[in-house]
C-alpha cells in the first residue's frame, strides 16, 4: 500500500478493522432476527420452521455466515499478510453479502422481471460501498504514525482516482434505481420514498463537495500542512458518507413511490408547510388537551406542538444570531451556547403535558413511559452540550476531545432527524411531517461537520466552515419558526 515505507504495520491495521467489521455485520443481524422472531405472535413450538420458510431469513442466515467467513479471512491475512490465496476467498464473501442484501431489496420484491433493477441495486450498492468503505481504511491509513506527509497526499491521491469511479458507478446507479421506483415529479416530492431520494442527493451534492475539496488538496502540496487537511476533509467526508448510507438504508423500510398513489401529498400541500406565516407564540391551555395520548390529534394539540416548535426556533435562531456576532468578533457573544440551557428547560416543561412538571403524572411514575423519558434523556444531552461548547468557547475546558463533543453530536442528531418515521394512522399527514423534518436534519449536518472543520483545520481556512455552521444554525431557527401541523 504505501511504496517505500514499513508496511506490515499498515495492512494489520487495515485487515484488522475489516475483521471488526465483519464481525459487527454477524452481531447487528444476528440480533435483527431474533428481534424479528420475538415480534412475531407465533407459538414457541412453530417459530423456528415457520421463520426459516421466509426469504428474510435465508438471506440473514447467507449474510451471517458470509461475514463470518470474511471475519476468519481477515483475521488470518492479518497474521499473515504475505499470503495471496485468501483475499480472493475475502472477494467471495463480499459478493455474497452483497447477493444475500438484494433478496431483501426491492427489487427482489417486485413483479415480474427483477434482473435489471437488481443488477443496478448492485452496482449501485457496490460503488457505495468501495467509496466509504475506502475511506474509512484511508483515515485510518492516513493517521498511522509512520505515514509521512508525502506518502500521505500520495494515498489520497491514488484513492481519489478511485472514488471518481466510484461517483460515476453511484450515480449512474441512482438514477436508474430512480427510474424504477420513483413515478416521476408527484412520486418524489409526495411521498415519503421520493423525499428520502431528494435528501440523498442533497447529501450527495455535499459529499461530492468535500470530496472536491479533498481531491484539490492532494494535488496541491506534500507538506504537514497539507496532510492535516486532507486527514480532516476525511474525516467529514467519510461521516457524511455513512449518513448517506443510512438514509439508503431508510429507504428499504419504505414503499416505493411508484406504489403509493392515493396517499400521496400534493405539491401545494408540502409547498404550505413551508409557507411563512405569522408564528403562533400563545399556547392553548393545558386543560384543552385530550388526556388519552392515543386519542385522535385535536386542533389544540397541533397548536401545543406549534407553539412549542416555535419557541424552540427562538432559541436557536438567537444562538445561530450569536454566533455569527461572535465571529464577527463581539466577544461576549461567544456565550451563546449558554441559551442552550434555556431551550432544555423548556422541553422539559412543555414536552409532555400529561406528565410531571404539567401533567398529573409524577416523574418517576413518566419515566416508565418510552416517550417521556426519551424526552428528559433528550433535555440532559441539550444541556450537556450546551454546557460544553460554552466551557470550550470561553477556554475553561482546553480537552482537544472535548472541542469534538458538541459538533458530533449536532452531526449525530441531524442523520437521525433524517432517518426516522413516523408511523401514524394517517399516511399523508405523517409525510408532512417528516418533510419538515427533512431541511433539518440536513442543516444539523452543517451545524456539525461545519463546526468540526472549524475547531480540526489550523489556519485562515477554518473559518469559512465555522460561519457556515452559524448560519446553518440560524436556518434551523427560521425553519423552527415556520413549522406547522396544518
Amino acid at each position: 500500500m504505501w511504496r517505500g515505507e514499513p508496511t506490515d504495520d499498515a495492512r494489520r491495521r487495515l485487515w484488522g478493522l475489516v475483521a471488526a467489521g465483519a464481525f459487527t455485520v454477524v452481531l447487528a443481524q444476528t440480533l435483527s432476527l431474533l428481534l424479528k422472531a420475538g415480534s412475531l405472535d407465533v407459538p414457541p413450538d412453530s417459530l423456528l420452521p415457520r421463520l426459516a420458510g421466509t426469504q428474510y431469513f435465508q438471506a440473514t442466515v447467507a449474510r451471517v455466515l458470509a461475514a463470518v467467513v470474511l471475519g476468519a479471512v481477515a483475521l488470518t491475512v492479518r497474521r499473515a499478510p504475505r499470503t495471496s490465496r485468501w483475499p480472493v476467498l475475502a472477494l467471495c464473501s463480499i459478493a455474497a453479502l452483497v447477493v444475500s442484501t438484494l433478496w431483501t431489496s426491492h427489487g427482489a420484491a417486485r413483479l415480474g422481471d427483477r434482473s435489471v433493477p437488481l443488477a443496478v441495486s448492485a452496482v449501485h450498492q457496490l460503488a457505495a460501498s468501495v467509496w466509504v468503505g475506502g475511506l474509512v481504511h484511508l483515515l485510518v491509513a492516513l493517521r498511522h504514525p509512520r505515514v509521512s506527509p508525502t506518502t500521505a497526499t500520495a494515498a489520497g491521491r491514488r484513492f481519489s482516482t478511485l472514488a471518481l469511479l466510484s461517483v460515476g458507478a453511484l450515480v449512474a446507479g441512482g438514477v436508474g434505481l430512480s427510474s424504477f421506483y420513483v413515478d416521476g415529479a408527484r412520486g418524489l416530492i409526495g411521498t415519503a420514498y421520493g423525499l428520502m431520494v431528494l435528501t440523498k442527493v442533497v447529501l450527495l451534492g455535499g459529499w461530492l463537495a468535500l470530496g472536491s475539496l479533498s481531491f484539490v488538496t492532494v494535488r496541491g502540496g506534500r507538506d504537514e500542512a497539507s496532510a492535516s487537511r486532507v486527514r480532516r476533509l476525511v474525516e467529514v467526508e467519510l461521516g457524511v458518507g455513512v449518513t448517506v448510507l443510512f438514509a439508503a438504508a431508510s429507504l428499504a423500510s419504505l414503499p416505493p413511490a411508484v406504489d403509493v398513489v392515493a396517499d400521496r401529498a400534493t405539491p401545494g400541500e408540502v409547498l404550505t408547510r413551508f409557507t411563512p406565516r405569522r408564528p403562533g407564540l400563545t399556547s392553548p391551555p393545558i386543560a384543552a388537551l385530550p388526556t388519552d395520548r392515543e386519542a385522535a390529534r385535536t386542533d389544540a394539540d397541533r397548536a401545543w406542538s406549534e407553539y412549542n416548535h416555535h419557541v424552540s426556533g427562538l432559541f436557536v435562531l438567537t444562538s445561530g444570531g450569536l454566533a455569527l456576532a461572535a465571529l464577527a468578533g463581539a466577544g461576549a457573544a461567544r456565550h451563546w451556547p449558554l441559551l442552550f440551557l434555556g431551550l432544555a428547560g423548556f422541553v422539559l416543561f412543555r414536552s409532555d403535558p400529561e406528565a410531571w412538571p404539567l401533567g398529573p403524572q409524577g416523574f418517576w411514575a413518566g419515566m416508565g413511559d418510552v416517550e417521556v423519558a426519551q424526552h428528559r434523556v433528550f433535555v440532559l444531552l441539550v444541556a450537556a452540550l450546551g454546557l460544553v461548547e460554552w466551557s470550550v468557547r470561553t477556554g475553561r475546558l482546553k480537552a482537544s476531545w472535548a472541542a469534538g463533543i458538541f459538533p458530533l453530536l449536532c452531526a449525530v442528531g441531524g442523520g437521525l432527524l433524517l432517518v426516522h418515521g413516523h408511523a401514524g394512522e394517517n399516511v399523508k399527514a405523517d409525510f408532512l411531517i417528516g418533510a419538515t423534518h427533512a431541511p433539518l436534519g440536513v442543516l444539523g449536518l452543517v451545524v456539525g461537520w461545519g463546526r468540526w472543520l472549524e475547531v480540526r483545520l489550523a489556519g485562515p481556512g477554518s473559518r469559512l466552515p465555522g460561519w457556515l455552521s452559524a448560519w446553518a444554525l440560524v436556518a434551523i431557527g427560521v425553519l423552527l419558526l415556520l413549522y406547522r401541523e396544518s
